[in-house]
């Protein structure tokens, strides 16, 4: 049977309190069967290979573990190598004039969800997908990141996940390295 390969991205590790050692992490995500885990930053963004492609229960799986270890509940949002790779060759970004004030993220939603989102103009959203919202923040006074993510919340409810555009192409880069 064949491995699959996935990143798991966590909500709020090592934020609000809520430490855990990339180490500790790691060691979890081996204690229910998860191959070849690696760590990306110390921001909850781990690698890893299974033999499932069943991504809801492979979430539900990894979600009920941490909780079990941890003490404490940490919404898991899962994507493909592919899916990583498309976002990256896709290079939403590119059009963007980035200054020392831009911030590019991407958020991740946990399920398939098409609103239409509509920020100040602080906040550009550059592509929007059922799975994933491509924003460009300028900083200004009154505008930021903090903003935008509670602007998300609002729209999209707890149960996403936000990556700056860097750490996801160290991601891609990991992928490309195995």
């Amino acid at each position: 049977m064949n491995q699959h390969f996935y990143v798991a991205f966590l909500r709020g590790i090592n934020l609000s309190g809520h430490t855990i050692k990339m180490e500790d992490l790691k060691k979890a995500f081996e204690e229910i069967g998860l191959e070849n885990v690696q760590t990306i930053l110390a921001s909850g963004n781990v690698l890893f290979e299974s033999r499932s492609t069943n991504k809801d229960a492979l979430q539900h799986d990894i979600a009920a573990h941490l909780f079990k270890k941890f003490g404490y509940s940490i919404p898991v949002i899962i994507r493909t190598k592919e899916e990583i790779e498309k976002i990256v060759a896709a290079d939403p970004f590119s059009a963007i004039a980035v200054t020392p004030e831009t911030r590019l993220y991407i958020t991740f939603l946990s399920e398939n969800s098409l609103f239409e989102v509509s920020f100040d103009k602080a906040f550009q959203v550059v592509r929007l997908t059922s799975n994933e919202i491509c924003i460009a923040v300028t900083l200004t006074e009154g505008a930021g990141t903090t903003d935008m993510m509670r602007l998300l919340e609002k729209t999209f409810g707890k149960n996403i996940t936000t990556r700056n555009w860097n750490t996801i192409n160290k991601v891609s880069q990991a992928f490309n390295a195995k």
